[in-house]
């Protein structure tokens, strides 16, 4: 059973930094390939950036040049860093594994960028 839990959200102003980080648990972390969504409000939930196994890495367009997507198999641990964000982004993100057979998701954290 894995279990995927977020932090580092909050209210940052336009142009600003945020890190997320996602914990997991289970013991399948490196094999799997992982993945940051966003759903903002009365949207629906869309890719934001992912991150395989191999460590290669693929970016939504409006986030492509601003946001970098790492991982820590040691820690099983998975980041997305943010810079120069936008009102645009504000979002609840959401933490995604994606394992060999099923895929697992966080809680969702809220990120506010304000203008």
């Amino acid at each position: 059973q894995v279990q995927l839990v977020e932090s580092g959200g909050g209210l940052v102003q336009a142009g600003g930094s945020l890190r997320l980080s996602c914990a997991a648990s289970g013991s399948i972390f490196s094999l799997a390939g992982l993945g940051w969504y966003r759903q903002a409000p009365g949207k629906q939930r869309e890719l934001a950036a992912t991150i395989t196994r191999g460590g290669s890495t693929d970016y939504a367009d409006s986030v492509k040049g601003r946001f970098t997507i790492s991982r820590d198999n040691a820690k099983k641990m998975v980041y997305l860093q943010m810079n120069s964000l936008k009102v645009e982004d504000t979002a609840v993100y959401y933490c995604n594994l994606q394992g060999p057979f099923s895929s697992s998701w966080g809680q969702g954290i809220q990120v506010t960028v304000s203008s």
